[in-house]
Parts: C-alpha cells; structure tokens; sequence
C-alpha cells in the first residue's frame, strides 16, 4: 500500500465523530439522516465527515430517491490492517520518492486530464467514468466559483451549463464529492479543505 494512502487514512479516522460513524455502519447500511439522528450531528456535518471517510474508501455511498445510504467497505477495512507495520516491516521501499516528485507527477496529470476533457474554448467534452479523473475535472469547475457565494438552483445551473450541457449530473456530483454544500435548493462552495482530494487515489 502506497505511504501517502496510509497516511490519508490515519488523518481520516482522526475525528471522534468519524470514528463514531464507521461504528454505527458496522451494525449495517444507513442513511445520513439516521446518522445525524443517532449522533446529534447535522445532515450537512455528517456529509463532511463522510466525505473523509469516502476518500480513502472507507465506506460507500449509494442514493436512492431523495436519501444517501452508506456502509462500511470491508474489503478496504482488512487492507488497512496492518499496513503500517508494513511500512516499518521494509522502510527501503517507501523512502525513494521525494514529495516534490509526487507533486510534479501529479501535476502532468492533472494538465493532461484537463487537456483530453476540455476544448480549447473551456467546455467539457464529456465526465470522466473514471474516479481520479472526475474528481480533478470537477475540481476544475468547482474552483470558477465564487467562495462564499451563495448560488440558487437556477444560478448553479447556468454556470455549469457554460460548461456542459448535463448540469443535473454535475450539480450532483458537486454535492457528493464535498465541493458544494446545498441547503433549501441553495448551493455554496466548500471551503477546499473539504474537497475530496484526486491525489491520493491510485
């Protein structure tokens, strides 16, 4: 397992809250309102903290209708399981790669996945069905919108549509990737530091 997942995943687990939610689903699959209920969080805090918790694949998130299940990744769980001692097992094969290599790696990605999804005019070609590749083109976008704004459905819709035409799809992946915060059909940018982040994806 790569050091900077192992890493992600400890940040992740370092909130009492999430600690909590990963115990609840152990016990089976609930919605996010039955979380917030059973934890006296609110909905929009229980989005949060899931969004850590599903960035380093901790937990699924499947919508039905107008409600968001999540439940525990098992398999993700196990792979977990004593990585770091792993990591201590064989240090040699984890301290070859400088950060600044990482992030130059990183950064031809992004670029390239910007250039292969956007015409030169701006617009997007189509959404990558790849997960890495998502999150960095829906990072693109969410990043045009005005921090600490607040958007209306309408308003939201439009500037995606400057972009492309499927805004329903957009706006929901917006929401489920912690990019956009909605409340009563109103839409705000998340500060960055809630964005699922691309980069500690494989």
């Amino acid at each position: 397992m790569q050091l900077d997942k192992i890493v992600n995943y400890h940040k992740a687990l370092a909130d009492p809250n999430r600690i909590r939610i990963l115990i609840l689903l152990s016990e089976g699959e609930m919605t996010g309102q039955t979380l917030a209920e059973k934890l006296c969080l609110s909905p929009a805090t229980i989005t949060h903290h899931a969004a850590k918790l599903r960035a380093v694949s901790l937990i699924h998130e499947r919508r039905d209708k107008n409600a968001i299940y999540f439940s525990l990744d098992v398999y993700f769980l196990k792979q977990y399981e004593g990585a770091l001692q792993a990591v201590l097992a064989k240090p040699e094969q984890y301290m070859d790669k400088e950060p600044q290599e990482m992030d130059e790696k990183n950064e031809k990605l992004k670029q390239s996945v910007l250039r292969n999804f956007f015409t030169e005019g701006g617009k997007l070609k189509h959404i990558p069905a790849q997960l890495k590749k998502k999150r960095i083109v829906l990072e693109h976008l969410a990043d045009q919108l005005q921090e600490g704004r607040s958007y209306t459905e309408k308003e939201l819709n439009s500037f995606i549509q400057q972009f492309h035409p499927d805004f329903a799809t957009i706006r929901r992946e917006f929401i489920m990737h912690a990019y956009l915060y909605r409340e009563q059909e109103v839409y705000e940018r998340n500060p960055k530091e809630m964005w699922e982040r691309w980069d500690n994806l494989s």
